[in-house]
């Protein structure tokens, strides 16, 4: 079916040249390999080693200039992720993984929320699962990374390491539900999955990436579409709430809808290049994976039916929407209810009599903060200048930082500096030690970056979405690098038209629609809804 043959992942080893880094995994920037720290030298055309002059300064490529090296510069940075050694994949370090375990911890809370129990499926699925149901294999073929021997033998039949698991819950749920008492059924995991993409980019399109994705059965299509529904909401609430991304909530076209799904909805984010991410999504599957494995359930009528499903993810790529959503740049910059650390806590001092007193102050204020749940820091490494350390928990993207020096223990009082009001403005002088109000004044300016970051992306969203009435003001549209919104009822064809001669695609139809009669700005045909378009990551 046209599936990648690969070896074994088990036996094989990569094989690499001491002379030659692998190439990178984002084609914006071609002297940029490894996200470590040490500088990469890449071979120049002369025969010369020449290194990226953001890796030499330890800097970060300012987002007007280059925003793929910029994102890259972040990433290497902020120490969130480094390359691993087979090309393709990437290795989350602890501070990238802590902001994925914060969207694990919202979300797992809201999934049971609404009754879905977290368990596991294998990672290899037999060939010929993928193949039941035809639209299904079509779609992930070119993405699949099949396995062929095993034990040092070829085997019977081939496995796919799994690129999405409908194909085997349906054959695990075919065993659970026999009757409409097992219904519905509502499960989720949190696991990795592999899809052999060509073009990829850290957090965005990797090799193998982590998400979790639930998976539902239902006795009705009402049901499985209520389900559907309810979960994008979710998704929609937490890119809102939690990492300040205004979403657009809509439906896909059919022709960017799930392979093997009847519907799909989806949030879509700008980000800070104005392109657009899919960053979550949810299919009501309808009964096309049920009819092709034969998941059926006796009704109240003593009828056998075949039951109807849904599935929804949401992956480390929203890892990637927060860094291009807020960063600016000086680095990261993390909505404060998803940051690992919220406050971070630099103590100064010059002479060594007033080290002792400084870190006692520190010690005092870090517990005080702590005992009311604030994720705060403290860096009392002797070995940086307070000033070197001011710029590297910026990079990181702490929302706040308090510095307290000699003056300040003398006056039982802090300085507090915010993230997203750079320089002086952004400094409080004066802020009191005294634990009500150190505490209350922390929450109140987490609460206002909190808003700050979620209104300044709302209006750089709505600033780029430009109303189009025409296939010429559209293409003007993308050309600028802006989301065209416009009555869309024009065929598939069309659709891909636009794809082929703009690169944008139809990102969702929105659920906000505007009220009043419509004409398709393709066709000038009725319309009933508005479609965004964007190109995207």
């Amino acid at each position: 079916m046209g599936a990648l043959r690969l070896p074994s992942l088990s036996l094989l080893r990569p094989t690499f040249s001491p002379l030659r880094r692998l190439p990178p995994l984002s084609v914006g920037r071609a002297t940029t390999h490894s996200l470590a720290k040490e500088a990469e030298a890449v071979t120049a055309g002369d025969g010369k080693a020449s290194v990226s002059p953001s890796q030499q300064e330890n800097s970060v490529t300012p987002r007007s200039v280059d925003f793929s090296a910029w994102y890259l510069d972040v990433i290497a940075n902020a120490e969130l992720a480094d390359y691993g050694p087979v090309r393709g994949t990437m290795v989350i370090r602890p501070y990238g993984y802590a902001i994925w375990e914060a969207i694990q911890d919202y979300l797992n809370v809201k999934f049971k929320e609404t009754g879905h129990s977290n368990m596991y499926f294998p990672q290899f699925i037999p060939y010929s699962f993928i193949e039941k149901e035809a639209s299904h294999v079509e779609g992930f073929s070119p993405e699949l990374a099949v396995v062929t021997i095993g034990g040092g033998k070829e085997l019977e039949e081939k496995l796919v390491v799994r690129p999405t698991s409908e194909t085997i819950v349906n054959h695990m749920f075919t065993q659970w539900i026999h009757s409409y008492r097992d219904l519905p059924l509502m499960v989720n995991q949190w696991a990795n999955v592999t899809r052999w993409e060509m073009r990829t980019k850290p957090f965005v399109r990797t090799l193998e990436f982590l998400w979790q994705e639930g998976h539902t059965a239902h006795a009705t299509f009402e049901e499985a579409e209520k389900e559907a529904l309810q979960m994008i909401n979710i998704y929609k609430d937490f890119a809102y709430e939690q990492a300040a991304i205004p979403v657009i909530t809509g439906r896909k076209s059919k022709v960017e809808t799930f392979a093997g799904a009847t519907c799909t909805y989806t949030i879509e984010a700008m980000m800070g290049d104005k392109r657009a991410l899919q960053a979550g999504t949810s299919h009501n599957l309808g009964q096309n994976f049920s009819r092709a494995f034969g998941t059926q359930f006796m009704d109240e009528n003593g009828h056998r039916q075949h039951v109807w499903q849904t599935s929804w993810a949401i992956s480390t790529r929203f890892v990637g929407g927060i860094i291009m959503t807020h960063g600016d740049d000086t680095g990261l910059m993390l909505p404060p209810r998803i940051a690992p650390i919220q406050v971070v806590i630099v103590p100064i001092w010059k002479k060594s009599d007033e080290r002792t007193s400084v870190l006692e102050a520190v010690a005092t204020v870090h517990n005080i903060l702590k005992e009311v749940g604030i994720r705060v820091k403290v860096d009392d490494s002797e070995q940086r200048t307070p000033g070197w350390k001011y710029n590297f928990w910026e990079m990181k993207g702490v929302p706040l930082r308090i510095e307290i020096g000699p003056r300040d223990v003398t006056n039982k009082s802090v300085v507090v500096s915010r993230r997203d009001v750079p320089g002086k403005p952004g400094k409080e002088f004066g802020v009191s030690m005294e634990a009500s109000t150190l505490v209350n004044h922390v929450k109140i300016r987490l609460e206002e970056i909190q808003a700050v970051l979620l209104q300044r992306a709302i209006s750089f969203r709505d600033s780029n979405i430009v109303d189009v009435n025409s296939y010429g003001e559209l293409k003007e549209a993308i050309a600028e690098g802006k989301w065209a919104r416009g009555p869309w009822s024009a065929s598939d064809a069309e659709e891909l038209r636009v794809k082929e001669e703009t690169s944008a695609t139809i990102r969702c139809f929105p659920f906000e629609q505007p009220e009043g009669e419509k004409k398709c700005f393709m066709t000038g045909k009725p319309a009933e809804e508005v479609a965004i378009f964007a190109k995207s990551y």
